[in-house]
C-alpha cells in the first residue's frame, strides 16, 4: 500500500476559524455573522454586463493581465477616487480575487525566508499565504480599541530578513483606517529599511462618519515601492465572482503577472466584462454603499452593547470586534460557540486574527447582511446571557 504524504509547506496551516464557524452555523441553521458573505444585491449594471457577455459567448481565455476594458476602467477609477495615475497597459493586473493577487505578489516579489511584517489583528488569509509561500511572518500587535501605530514599536519588530510590510485599510477585522499621519509613518520606516509595502484595500469604499479612504500609493514617497491590492467582491457584493486586481510599478506588475498566469491563467472572462460595465456606470452606487453599511453597523453595535459586549466601533469595512472578556469564558472559541448555541448567531473567535493572547477576549461579527436578517440577529444577541463559569 502506498504511503500517503502531505507537503511540509502545509504543516503549519489549519482550516480558518471563519470557515469552521460557518460550518457550525450551517449545522445549527443559525444566522452567520462570522464569514464576510455579503447578502446585498449586486448593482444592476454589473449583473447585466456579465449576462450580456455570457450571451455573447465571451467564454474564452483573456489575457492573463485582464481585458483591456476592465484595466482602463480600473485606471479611471484609480485617478478619480484614489489619486493614483496608473498605466492600464503596464501597471494593472486583474487577478482571481484579492487573495489571488496577494499570493501572486508574494511568489513573484519575495524569496523563501524573507520576513513579512503583519499588524495584528491581521486577516488570517494573509498569514496563511505568507506561511504557504515559505516566508516568515513577523508581528506587531496593535491594541484595542485605538489600534494605534507607533513608529518605535514597528522599528523594533523589523529584523535583518524583513522585506515587506502588509497594510490592510480599512482593516479586516478591526475596521480601523490608516490616517495620513499613519501612512507617512509607514513611508519613513519603509524608506529607511528599503521595504516593499503591500496594501489590501478591498474595503476602500466602505468608510463611515465622513472618513475618506487614503491609498498609501497616492503618497509620492510610497508609489514606487507599493503594490496596491483591491477588488470588487465587497464593493459590488460579488464575493463568489473572485475578481481582484494589482496596481504596481511596471517591473513589479510584470513579475506578478507571470505568477498570475501560471497559477490562474486569467480571471473569468464574462465576469470581467460585468465589472467593467459596473465601474463605468455605478458611480452613485459606490458612494451610497457606505451609508447603507453605516446603518447596519449601528444596528449590530446596539445589539452587542445590550448583550453586554463592548464593540470597537469600526471606522470602515463591515466587521466589528467586540470585547467579551467580562463573560468569563476560558477563550474566545468557547465564547463564540456558547453564543452560537444559545442564540443561533455565529461570530469568529478573535484568536483567528492574533498570535498574542489579545485575541482571546474578542469576537468578530460581520454586518454585511440584509437589514431584516441583521435586526433579527441583533434581537437574538440582546437576549444572550453567558453561562456561569
Amino acid at each position: 500500500m502506498m504511503t500517503l504524504h502531505t507537503a511540509q509547506r502545509i504543516a503549519r496551516l489549519q482550516q480558518s476559524d471563519i470557515r469552521a464557524m460557518t460550518r457550525a452555523c450551517e449545522r445549527l441553521g443559525g444566522i452567520n455573522l462570522g464569514q464576510g458573505l455579503g447578502d446585498l444585491p449586486a448593482p444592476l449594471a454589473v449583473k447585466q454586463g456579465a449576462i450580456q457577455a455570457i450571451e455573447a459567448n465571451a467564454a474564452t481565455y483573456t489575457a492573463s493581465e485582464g481585458i483591456p476594458e476592465l484595466r482602463v476602467a480600473i485606471a479611471r477609477k484609480l485617478a478619480r477616487d484614489n489619486g493614483i495615475h496608473a498605466d492600464p497597459a503596464a501597471e494593472i493586473v486583474v487577478t482571481v480575487g484579492a487573495t489571488g493577487a496577494f499570493a501572486a505578489t508574494l511568489q513573484a516579489l519575495l524569496n523563501p525566508g524573507d520576513g513579512v511584517l503583519l499588524f495584528e489583528p491581521y486577516y488570517g488569509y494573509h498569514l496563511n499565504t505568507i506561511l504557504l509561500t515559505g516566508n516568515e511572518p513577523q508581528f506587531v500587535t496593535l491594541n484595542a480599541p485605538a489600534f494605534t501605530l507607533q513608529e518605535a514599536v514597528i522599528e523594533a519588530a523589523i529584523r535583518p530578513n524583513t522585506r515587506a510590510i502588509v497594510l490592510c485599510t480599512p482593516a479586516n477585522p478591526s475596521g480601523q483606517m490608516l490616517s495620513q499621519a499613519d501612512i507617512e509613518l509607514i513611508s519613513r520606516v519603509a524608506a529607511k529599511h528599503d521595504l516593499l509595502v503591500i496594501t489590501d484595500e478591498i474595503y476602500e469604499y466602505i468608510a463611515y462618519d465622513g472618513r475618506q479612504h487614503i491609498s498609501p500609493a497616492s503618497l509620492p514617497g510610497l508609489r514606487d515601492r507599493t503594490v496596491m491590492i483591491s477588488g470588487f467582491s465587497k464593493t459590488f457584493s460579488i464575493t463568489g465572482w473572485r475578481l481582484g486586481y494589482v496596481v504596481a510599478p511596471a517591473a513589479l506588475a510584470r513579475a506578478i503577472n507571470l505568477v498570475n498566469d501560471l497559477y490562474y491563467v486569467c480571471a473569468p472572462a464574462p465576469l470581467q466584462r460585468g465589472v467593467a460595465a459596473g465601474l463605468e456606470q455605478a458611480t452613485d452606487y459606490l458612494y451610497q454603499l457606505k451609508h447603507d453599511y453605516q446603518l447596519r453597523r449601528d444596528v449590530l453595535c446596539e445589539g452587542l452593547v445590550t448583550a453586554g459586549m463592548r464593540p470597537v466601533i469600526p471606522q470602515g469595512a463591515y466587521y466589528v470586534l467586540a470585547d467579551i472578556s467580562e463573560f468569563g469564558y476560558a477563550d474566545a472559541r468557547s465564547a463564540a460557540m456558547a453564543l452560537l448555541e444559545t442564540t443561533g448567531v455565529a461570530s469568529v473567535p478573535g484568536s483567528a486574527f492574533h498570535q498574542s493572547v489579545a485575541g482571546e477576549r474578542l469576537l468578530r461579527f460581520c454586518f454585511a447582511k440584509d437589514e431584516a436578517t441583521l435586526r433579527d440577529a441583533a434581537d437574538r444577541l440582546k437576549k444572550f446571557r453567558p453561562a456561569a463559569n
